[in-house]
Order: structure tokens, then C-alpha cells, then sequence
């Protein structure tokens, strides 16, 4: 009881904060930039959006929702699109509310794919699975915002350049090799072996080798078929998100370039990490305001309503979307569950 109140309590407290911090975002921006602006020029810009633009990020919102169940359709065999939707939509719905929602939101699959009639190994590898997915483009991301930069020819000097380039490959042929060794088991051997190597360096008390060798075996199936449908599930989802906050940019008039947008859309990938407040709410809205005035010299108002609008696209909308679809399947379960008891005898041991 006692860590059930306390876990309401933080997550009363964790909300407030993400309320707080986006109530005072132009106060925060203010501090970050010195850049002075009102909600009120805030208001201005959002009653500028056209009906047309509205359309073209719920379109865009919509196509990423659908992007990404092609992840959990070849995480877990059997599972169609509508489930992965549904699925995908009431565990963002949930994390979206809760600091550490994720563990929720794995409860929450776990009792719907359950329900459709899945075992629970299969839940676990769909769990881990996209969770590493999710992990392996988290990475690659920034590494790819930089490379944009770079290829824009951004960077201030030679020196600044050479260690972007330095960093973003060096991510890159992380992100590679942890992949490759998922699927190649010389490549896992290797691997294992660095990593005891780290652990004996640092002495810690443990063998990461034998939590990478028994990850590696609770996903090598899904992993062998299906890396290639996960990995473009991942890049047209994370595609279609960019898309948003570049309709975002374009509507408020924050565009800041090709190569900006994706360094800015990077960053607020990362940002949603932050345990905080619930995916980081308040903490990504301040970020890429903060990026877009001092780093490529946008207005500031027009910066905080991207931020804010990419932010209701990306979080906000999610959770009543979120508490639709868990409402529907409940509603559903329950009535097959009336069905089935109202169902004859008779009609019974014809169907078995």
C-alpha cells in the first residue's frame, strides 16, 4: 500500500512539474536565450495554423502511429496492425501520464496480447525486441543530426567538424556492432568478450557477457527474420515524426533549414528520455525552443509554439487517443466475455 501511494504521489508530483515547466516556458526560454516573449504572441501564432495545415499533421500524426506497428507486428508474429495500433496507443496513453509509465505500459501489453491469445514468451521477446529497436535508433539519431549539420557545412571551424564527424561515425559503428552481434553469433562471442573486458576494467562484481549471450538468445528468432522489417518500421516511423515538426516549422514560420530541422527533431528524441517528468515533458518543448533561437537564430516566438505544437503531436494527443483504445478493447473484451457465457452448451462442444 505504502509504495502504491507513493508511486500516485510521484506521479502527481511529476505531472505537476511537466505542467509547470510549460506553463513558465516562455519565463524559460527567457532565462535560457534572454529572448523576452508573452503567451499572448504565443496565441498569435497559433491562430495563424489554417485548417490545411491542421489536416496535414493529423495526417502525418496518424501515418506515424502506423509506422510504427509494423515494429510490433515483426516483434511478435501473429499480432496485425489494428492490435499493434491499439497496443502502441493505450501504452503511450499510459507512459505519457507516469514518469516510469514503460513498466505499466509493458502490463498493459502484457494483459491485451495475452487476452488475443499469445504466450507470455512471445510478449517478452515483442518487449525486448522493440525495446532494443527503440534503444539502437535512440542512438542513431543524434549521430544523425550531426552528420546533417556537418553535411550542411554548419559547423564553425575544421576542429568543431572533425569532431562531429568523429563523433557521429563512432556512434554509428556502435549502433553496428551492436546489431550484427544480435544476429551473428561470432560477432555476439566477440562482443561478449569486450564487454567482460569493461566490466574487469571498472571491476564490477558482474559478467556482461552472460546478460548480452542470454538477451541475444531470448531474441535471435525475431531478430534473424525480422531485423529488416523492425529497422524500416523504425526509420519511416521516426520519418514521419521529423515530417510533423517540420509542418510544425513550416506552419509557425520557425523553419530553419533541411539539415536544422533534423538536428532540432534529433535532440527532441533524446529529451523525451528525461525521467523527470513523463516522456519528458516541458523538459523537450524547452530544449528545442532553446536550440532554434540560440543555435540557428530563429524568433522566439515562433520557436516556442513549434516546440509546443510538435509537443501536442508527439505526447499530448496520445493520451486521450490512447484512453479511446484501451476503452474500446475493454469494452470489446467484455462483451466476447458475455457471448462466450451466454453461448449454449450445445453450440460449445460443436466448436471444440
Amino acid at each position: 500500500m505504502k509504495n502504491k501511494w507513493l508511486q500516485i504521489a510521484l506521479s502527481v508530483l511529476s505531472l505537476g512539474v511537466a505542467v509547470l515547466l510549460v506553463v513558465f516556458l516562455p519565463q524559460i526560454v527567457h532565462a535560457l536565450t534572454g529572448k523576452p516573449v508573452s503567451w499572448q504572441q504565443i496565441g498569435t501564432v497559433f491562430g495563424t495554423l489554417g485548417a490545411g495545415e491542421i489536416a496535414l499533421m493529423s495526417a502525418l500524426w496518424l501515418l506515424s502511429l502506423l509506422a510504427y506497428t509494423f515494429v510490433l507486428t515483426n516483434s511478435l508474429p501473429g499480432l496485425n496492425n489494428l492490435q499493434g495500433l491499439t497496443i502502441n496507443a493505450a501504452g503511450s496513453a499510459v507512459s505519457n501520464l507516469l514518469p516510469f509509465g514503460g513498466a505499466v505500459g509493458v502490463a498493459v501489453t502484457f494483459a491485451m496480447t495475452r487476452g488475443w491469445g499469445f504466450t507470455s514468451r512471445s510478449i517478452v521477446v515483442m518487449t525486448l525486441v522493440s525495446g532494443i529497436w527503440n534503444t539502437l535508433f535512440r542512438f542513431i539519431l543524434p549521430a544523425v543530426g550531426i552528420i546533417a549539420l556537418l553535411a550542411a557545412g554548419k559547423a564553425p571551424n575544421a576542429t568543431v567538424a572533425n569532431a562531429g564527424w568523429t563523433g557521429a561515425i563512432s556512434i554509428l559503428v556502435l549502433c553496428v556492432i551492436v546489431a550484427v552481434a544480435l544476429y551473428w553469433e561470432r560477432a555476439a562471442a566477440v562482443l561478449g568478450r569486450v564487454l567482460d573486458g569493461i566490466t574487469r576494467l571498472l571491476r564490477l562484481k558482474f559478467h556482461a557477457s552472460d546478460a548480452f549471450h542470454k538477451l541475444r538468445a531470448d531474441t535471435a528468432g525475431v531478430v534473424r527474420t525480422r531485423w529488416l522489417g523492425l529497422s524500416l518500421g523504425m526509420v519511416f516511423f521516426l520519418a514521419f515524426q521529423w515530417a510533423i515538426m517540420a509542418a510544425c516549422m513550416y506552419a509557425t514560420g520557425a523553419w530553419p533549414g533541411p539539415a536544422e530541422s533534423i538536428a532540432v527533431f534529433a535532440l527532441s528524441r533524446v529529451l523525451t528520455s528525461a525521467l523527470i517528468t513523463p516522456s519528458g515533458a516541458g523538459i523537450m518543448e524547452s530544449g528545442v525552443a532553446a536550440l532554434l533561437i540560440s543555435a540557428f537564430g530563429v524568433p522566439a516566438t515562433p520557436a516556442i509554439a513549434t516546440a509546443l505544437l510538435f509537443g501536442f503531436w508527439t505526447y499530448t494527443i496520445e493520451i486521450p487517443f490512447g484512453g479511446l483504445a484501451l476503452g474500446a478493447w475493454a469494452l470489446l473484451r467484455r462483451r466476447n466475455g458475455r457471448n462466450a457465457g451466454a453461448e449454449p452448451p450445445s453450440a460449445i462442444s460443436k466448436a471444440q
